[in-house]
C-alpha cells in the first residue's frame, strides 16, 4: 500500500505543477467556462485575479508538502487536507457555472487521491 501513495502524492504533485507552471496561459479541457487560460477561467467562477495567485500558492504548497510527506511523513495529514478543501473547491466552482462533469473529473480525482493519503496516514 506505501508505493500506492507515494504514488498517489506523486501524481498529485507533477499534476499541480504542470497545470499551475506550464499550463496557466493554455486552453485545457479542463478549463471552467470557455476560459482559455487560468486567469480567465478564475473570471468565469466570479473570482479576483488575486484569488488566481493565492489558491495557486497554496495548490503548489500542498503538491509541494506532499512530495516531501514522502520523506517527513508529518507533512502528509495536513497537505492532503488542504488538497481536499481546495479540489472541493474546484468542484464546487465548476458545478456553479454549469460545467459538464468532464471538466471536474481532474479536480474529483485529486480529490479522491488527497482522501486515500489522509486514510493512510492515520
Amino acid at each position: 500500500m506505501n508505493y500506492i501513495i507515494i504514488s498517489a502524492k506523486i501524481i498529485i504533485f507533477i499534476a499541480i505543477i504542470n497545470v499551475w507552471f506550464f499550463r496557466f496561459n493554455k486552453k485545457t479541457p479542463y478549463r471552467g467556462g470557455d476560459a482559455s487560460s487560468m486567469k480567465t477561467e478564475f473570471a468565469s467562477y466570479g473570482l479576483s485575479e488575486s484569488m488566481v495567485y493565492l489558491i495557486g500558492a497554496l495548490k503548489v504548497l500542498s503538491a509541494l508538502s506532499l512530495i516531501v510527506s514522502i520523506w517527513v511523513p508529518v507533512l502528509a495529514l495536513p497537505a492532503a487536507a488542504v488538497m481536499v478543501i481546495l479540489m472541493l473547491g474546484a468542484i464546487i466552482m465548476h458545478f456553479r457555472i454549469d460545467d459538464s462533469l468532464t471538466k471536474s473529473l481532474p479536480a474529483f480525482i485529486f480529490l479522491l487521491l488527497s482522501m486515500l493519503i489522509i486514510y493512510y496516514s492515520y
